[in-house]
């Protein structure tokens, strides 16, 4: 398992550097004019787009972690995370566009348009409509990540101690509890930067063109087919790989620089009581409108899809129709299965991959040495090492085909597969396997019809989770795949830059409703596994 994502990194690294040093990369990368410009529009997205994440989640869970709207925004967790990012831009970009649904709700009654207002809303120069939109859709993977460390906060325990001390609510969490948990979700966070920066498909969709960010430059080089760049695109992976390093580097002397403010704040003694109310407010309007948005550009993709006659200023089509469906289904289904089959075979694979690693890790009981590897694919960019990947996989003849676009995916999935597996399977009791094998119940069965079985709920969630992964890869495909292997995810990134919104909703739709579709079993299986057990079941709900 940590053979499969270092020697491809490092292969990718090594295929990366080879052309940046022996061509005239760097001295073309530099010629480049737009440069500084990509490195600042980068490094700027990230940082700004990674602190507001970090910002809203800490506040939603201080202010409202008890409240009756932070447990309705906890349910929605699973349909906001199974949304890839392609299809998130998209919804996005409909929804805030000139002549998206916003303006039309409001036109012409309140805005006086009877024609869309020619407004620089996306693909802005400084990257607002972008950093936004990395907001909206990562603040619910931080909120997960951040959900699940909390237990190991003690937090309930030290809030009553906070509050006995006379601290509000706000206060509380952040002198005593915001520090553990800070620490469990520094992985994490690392993880929203380094995408932050480096990020294709919503760059495109999203971004600015001319100059775009340096990722979205580098992946222009690398798919020029007279192969002139590839230097120029390797130069500018490195000096990528670079850019995220010192924005790492940046951030950790920040927490040096920041850390000693707690104590200083707990030792001022101010309780803050004052501020629960007003910044209950803030996060729940935080809140609504990450969810109201992400879910109201789905519902306007859907409705696009759908659409007859629809001219601005209407804010609903006059007809609808299933022309689009109709004219689009071949291409449609082709891609539909492409995708998941790429999409099933990656995720069982890193499924079958984990589940070995953590069970010899449980007949050894010893943790695995080099973890840290598992966590690089989160961590490394990925438009660092792919075009050293790409290049090698056109020197053996490997480009293009399903088969290496699946090896690609698998690099990436199998860290979110280990990282929703492996908590349930450590915490899995030991006493029901130490009770079989004193019945003389060998380590394999135990393994297949006791613990494998036990925790059908959590293996299903991780392969839900790493087929939602798989189906949002873009880079990958659009790299190894060479442009022969057509996924739902290439095809919404490409159609992005053209104006027929009905087959973009169509597609987009398609990318949603597949790994909506993997959650879905996820939860069901269970139950019809688990109907005659209500123990199990009762035990999973606490777990959920």
């Amino acid at each position: 398992m940590l053979a499969g994502l270092g020697l491809p990194i490092a292969a990718g690294l090594a295929g990366t550097l080879a052309p940046a040093l022996s061509g005239h990369g760097f001295a073309a990368l530099m010629d480049w004019p737009g440069l500084p410009r990509a490195l600042a529009l980068s490094l700027g997205t990230g940082l700004v787009s990674t602190l507001l994440a970090l910002a809203i989640t800490v506040l939603m869970i201080g202010a409202l972690h008890d409240r009756p709207g932070f447990v309705a925004f906890r349910r929605m967790l699973s349909p906001l995370l199974a949304l890839p990012h392609a299809a998130a831009a998209l919804g996005l970009a409909f929804l805030v566009a000139p002549s998206g649904w916003i303006a039309r709700l409001f036109s012409p009654w309140a805005t006086g348009w009877d024609t869309a207002p020619d407004l620089l809303i996306l693909n802005d120069p400084m990257g607002l409509a972008l950093t936004l939109g990395l907001v909206a859709k990562e603040v619910p993977f931080l909120m997960l990540m951040a959900l699940a460390i909390l237990p190991q906060t003690d937090m309930a325990r030290r809030g009553q101690i906070a509050a006995s001390l006379g601290y509000g609510r706000v206060a509380g969490f952040v002198l005593s509890i915001l520090p553990a948990l800070y620490r469990g979700l520094r992985l994490p966070v690392f993880a929203v930067l380094a995408y932050g920066m480096t990020n294709v498909d919503m760059a495109m969709i999203l971004g600015p063109n001319l100059p775009p960010s340096l990722a979205v430059q580098i992946t222009d080089w690398m798919g020029d087919p007279s192969l002139q760049h590839v230097p120029t695109a390797a130069a500018g992976a490195l000096v990528q790989l670079a850019l995220v390093a010192a924005a790492l580097a940046l951030w950790l002397a920040a927490e040096r620089i920041l850390a000693p403010l707690i104590p200083a704040l707990a030792s001022h003694g101010y309780r803050a009581w004052g501020w629960d109310a007003p910044l209950a407010g803030l996060a729940g309007t935080w809140a609504g409108l990450i969810a109201l948005g992400l879910g109201a550009g789905m519902a306007g993709l859907a409705l696009w899809s759908f659409a007859g006659l629809w001219q601005f200023p209407d804010a609903l089509p006059q007809s609808l129709t299933l022309q689009t469906w109709t004219k689009a289904a071949p291409d449609l289904a082709q891609q539909s299965l492409t995708t998941l089959m790429i999409a099933l075979t990656a995720s069982l694979g890193a499924l079958a991959l984990a589940l070995a690693a953590l069970e010899a890790e449980a007949r050894s009981c010893r943790p695995i040495g080099a973890a840290w590897l598992i966590y690089l694919p989160l961590i490394m960019p990925q438009v660092a090492f792919l075009p050293g990947l790409q290049v090698l996989a056109l020197y053996v003849g490997a480009k293009g085909s399903v088969a290496t676009v699946i090896a690609a995916h698998l690099v990436f999935v199998l860290p979110y597969v280990w990282l929703s597996l492996a908590p349930a399977f450590r915490g899995w009791d030991g006493r029901i396997g130490l009770a079989a094998a004193c019945m003389g119940t060998p380590p394999a069965r135990i393994f297949w019809r006791l613990r494998l079985l036990m925790l059908a709920a959590p293996v299903l969630t991780a392969l839900a989770v790493g087929s939602a992964v798989s189906v949002g890869q873009y880079l990958p495909t659009l790299m190894l795949g060479g442009g022969r292997v057509e996924t739902l995810t290439t095809e919404a990134v490409a159609l992005s830059s053209g104006g027929n919104r009905r087959l973009i909703g169509a597609t987009a739709l398609l990318q949603m409703a597949l790994p909506a579709l993997g959650f879905a079993l996820a939860l069901i299986v269970p139950r019809v596994i688990f109907r005659n057990r209500r123990a199990m079941l009762a035990e999973r709900s606490a777990a959920r």
